[in-house]
């Protein structure tokens, strides 16, 4: 199955982001990448597959639970490194400036993440997911300063056209223990 579009619904109730799961992968051809439980009692649902398959079951989903959505999207060609940076298996090298975003929302924290490697020539390190966070997500992004302030800021234009945005920052010449401190 072609991984090219990510589908996702966060949910305020578990038990209907299990239905929600359950609808997605009855409705459309699609891979389940996620579905867990997240901080603070939300329940997240991750797929992928062709563009068409992900819209069509995260539609179906969301007609059917939509009391209990937080927030949801489909991301159409989704850049390649979401997915090592999701599992937490970016190969970074060496760190360079580090920028970090920081969401209120799973969901606009992966759009705000895809759009920031898709605008600017950074590596993306890792994205985490509302474990032990409060119900927020933030990632990590390296390359040179410039690069990564204009990714940084084509990110946090993303989650906070949600009303989403906790922080951004871009820090330049980052100490070298900052970084086996995020992996």
């Amino acid at each position: 199955m072609a991984m090219n579009s990510l589908g996702l619904i966060e949910m305020t109730s578990i038990a209907a982001g299990m239905q929600a799961a359950d609808i997605m992968l009855k409705t459309a051809n699609v891979e389940l990448v996620l579905s867990r439980t997240i901080c603070s009692g939300k329940y997240m649902v991750l797929i992928g597959g062709d563009v068409a398959e992900v819209q069509s079951a995260v539609d179906a989903a969301a007609s059917q639970i939509d009391f209990a959505i937080i927030d949801t999207f489909v991301i159409a060609n989704v850049h390649p490194d979401i997915f090592p940076a999701l599992s937490g298996h970016s190969d970074v090298g060496e760190l360079e400036a580090l920028g970090i975003l920081e969401s209120f929302s799973v969901a606009s924290l992966i759009e705000g993440a895809d759009a920031a490697v898709k605008s600017a020539n950074v590596r993306i390190i890792e994205i985490r997911l509302a474990m032990a966070l409060g119900g927020k997500a933030f990632c990590t992004i390296t390359g040179e300063v410039s690069a990564v302030r204009s990714a940084i800021d084509s990110g946090a234009l993303v989650i906070s056209e949600k009303g989403l945005l906790v922080n951004k920052v871009v820090i330049a010449q980052p100490r070298k223990e900052l970084l086996s401190e995020m992996i």
